[in-house]
């Protein structure tokens, strides 16, 4: 049975601690003395003020939470904490709607990266910082870093961590304790995005360029704080650096912590994913480098190789980051890198999207399916990393495949039948529910999604939930059967 009050409890903590958050773009906005402050001083206050009104209203109700209970909670942070994210959005940029506010605030909490702002090159620091700083936070999960800490409240958080964790193996603990396993990955993720940021102020960008950079690239964000992207900055170190951490973000960071514990690059070697996803994204860097020069798109492979190299692996990894307008090289291209976004990324890293291991297992299963029509009596386990894979998660998986190319039809539809072009209806669908951001035509890399009317806007956004709490979480709460005793 779900428990309500309960869960309204611990959202109340998490509501303070987002109060918190806040507190760095404000003094972002004091040390630059930008215009934006009174924004953030009204919305920490705002938000400080619901989430300590309601841990009183429900103070009585504290007690540990059941598997429901997490996945109603997990359903709570990701819809109701964009609403105060937005606040500063909208107390500052006049003119702005609810709908674009609550959209940009969605996209940089999914880590998805979609934007409706333009000029932002000429917004205030602290308002490009904290767009950042929401993908920061969303990348690992607030509800992950909210498991570290609730236990010292009296709220375990073993359920939260499940509803939250990426990928269809999600049972599994790096650490004794769960508490233990939140930090450790908090910790690994803290650690790679200082080292993101030391190279970023290296290989050539400003101090605040390379703190808000770091945070969308880690986190596979993909907000800039520049119109033009990664293309502002047109160097060729700062676009390697660039790739190399992508790269380390569409890893599991399961992976990453195991191997900082270890000191050993053994755990990347046994990890079932890492081989396969490394291998796709350097097979599909050279094939999209080759097929560019083919078509003359530039005129040598070494610039080919660099604009391939950097704008494949941002969209493979769902990060979103553009170094060209690749909407307007020849459309296989393009369509290749929406296809890598579906599934390139590893479970448990900081992307969005099918995940590496579920396509892994589909494949196996397709094998198998086609070796049981030749020897139909023959014993054939699917096995990963020389594992065998329990029935019950291969029949998870079909579920979620299921329903996850479900949602991208219904969401194209419903794009395609309020006035969007099939291209880029497809293309939004696929990049909104993937977390990837930029998508083709009208929401291509040189355009944003202001474009879009606010029922096509609403869609989008839902799109966006949807797929950063890999639809089983969001689709459970809304079943009859889930608030049934």
């Amino acid at each position: 049975m779900v428990r309500p009050l309960s869960v309204l409890n611990v959202m109340s903590v998490l509501i303070v601690m987002f109060a918190l958050a806040m507190l760095l773009p404000l003094g972002v906005s004091i040390i630059y003395s930008d215009a934006a402050r009174r924004a953030y001083e009204v919305s920490v206050l705002a938000t400080f003020v619901c989430g300590a009104a309601l841990w009183l209203a429900t103070r009585g109700s504290r007690a540990e939470l059941q598997p429901r209970d997490g996945f109603l909670l997990a359903a709570l942070v990701w819809t109701a904490l964009p609403a105060f994210a937005a606040l500063p959005l909208w107390i500052y940029l006049p003119g702005i709607s609810l709908t674009d506010t609550y959209f940009e605030a969605v996209a940089g909490l999914t880590t998805t990266g979609a934007s409706v702002l333009s000029g932002l090159d000429g917004l205030p620091p602290s308002i490009n910082f904290w767009r950042c700083e929401l993908q920061w936070l969303g990348g690992m999960g607030i509800i992950v870093l909210a498991v570290a800490i609730l236990p010292l409240l009296g709220v375990g958080g073993s359920q939260i961590m499940r509803a939250e964790t990426p990928g269809p193996m999600k049972g599994t603990r790096l650490a004794p304790r769960i508490t233990e396993t939140a930090k450790g990955l908090w910790l690994v993720y803290a650690a790679m995005t200082l080292a993101c940021f030391l190279v970023f102020k290296v290989v050539g960008m400003s101090w605040f360029d390379a703190i808000v950079h770091s945070f969308s690239t880690m986190s596979l964000g993909g907000f800039s704080s520049h119109d033009a992207s990664f293309g502002y900055f047109d160097s060729p170190a700062i676009e390697a650096a660039a790739i190399f951490f992508m790269i380390v973000g569409g890893l599991n960071f399961g992976t990453h912590f195991l191997a900082f514990r270890k000191r050993s690059f053994g755990p990347y070697r046994s990890d079932p994913e890492a081989g396969a996803y490394v291998a796709l994204l350097v097979v599909s860097v050279l094939g999209v480098a080759y097929f560019l020069l083919a078509n003359q798109v530039y005129p040598s492979f070494w610039t080919a190789l660099r604009y391939s190299a950097f704008n494949v692996v941002s969209i493979a990894t769902t990060t979103g980051f553009a170094s060209a307008d690749f909407n307007e090289w020849p459309v296989f291209a393009p369509v290749w890198m929406l296809f890598l976004c579906c599934f390139a990324n590893c479970s448990g890293s900081t992307g969005g999207g099918i995940k590496m291991v579920r396509a892994e297992l589909m494949v196996r299963q397709a094998l198998r399916e086609l070796m049981s029509i030749i020897h139909p009596r023959a014993y054939l386990p699917v096995k990963l990393s020389g594992q065998r894979v329990e029935n019950n998660i291969i029949f998870a998986v079909l579920a979620f495949m299921l329903i996850w190319g479900g949602s991208v039809i219904a969401v194209t539809m419903l794009l395609a039948a309020s006035g969007l072009d099939i291209v880029t209806a497809v293309s939004a669908a696929i990049v909104c529910i993937t977390n990837t951001g930029p998508g083709l035509n009208q929401v291509g890399p040189a355009t944003n999604y202001a474009v879009l009317n606010d029922f096509q806007t609403w869609v989008c956004t839902v799109a966006m939930l949807i797929g950063r709490l890999e639809l089983f979480t969001l689709f459970v709460v809304i079943t009859p059967a889930f608030w049934r005793k």
